[in-house]
């Protein structure tokens, strides 16, 4: 399943995705992507394997991730955060809808205050660019949508209590993976 990833090892990754280095402090390998990630999680920085797969990712399923991630959270959201979630799955499932179009791109206006205001930002940066430079920190980044979703992930397990923090870390880790390993059989029958 996995020789249809975007990028097969570490190394394409950084390659093709610099802005990750401004992100992550591991240096890549020509380790298999999932295995890095693998790696990662088991390593001496462990958040880094939610930033592989933000960038692993392509954008459409990285903002699905983050939404599955931060559903698990759920209680600890407003119901603000909620109604954004639900505008993330709405968006996800019809993204050529004008309606949900723009109703992301609404909500995107906003300064992300919330780790679910990062994801319908980074779901907004696909629809409008302008959204992007409204806001300087991301602005800034070669990847926004990425660095948008690294950032909501990581600010949601933030809110988590510290004895369930790498659980519920690894968890997510491997909703990632298993997003790349179903993007990749995509690409794979899509090729054939």
């Amino acid at each position: 399943m996995a020789h249809g990833l975007r990028f097969k090892t570490a190394r394409d990754l950084f390659a093709a995705c610099p802005a990750i280095t401004r992100d992550m402090r591991t240096p890549p390998t020509e380790q298999h992507s999932i295995a890095f990630c693998r790696d990662l999680l088991a390593g001496r920085i462990p958040e880094e394997a939610i930033t592989f797969c933000a960038y692993l990712l392509p954008e459409r399923a990285a903002v699905w991730w983050a939404h599955e991630c931060l559903s698990h959270l759920s209680d600890l959201f407003d119901e603000t955060d909620h109604r954004l979630l639900g505008l993330v799955r709405d968006w996800v499932s019809e993204p050529d809808s004008p309606r949900h179009r723009t109703d992301v791109r609404a909500a995107a206006a906003k300064s992300p205050t919330t780790p679910v205001g990062w994801i319908i930002l980074a779901a907004g940066s696909r629809e409008d660019r302008s959204a992007v430079a409204a806001m300087p920190a991301l602005d800034l980044q070669p990847s926004p949508a990425a660095y948008a979703i690294n950032a909501g992930i990581l600010a949601g397990l933030a809110r988590v209590a510290l004895v369930d923090r790498f659980s519920v870390l690894s968890a997510f880790v491997e909703i990632g993976i298993q997003m790349a390993e179903i993007e990749a059989l995509h690409q794979s029958t899509d090729a054939s």
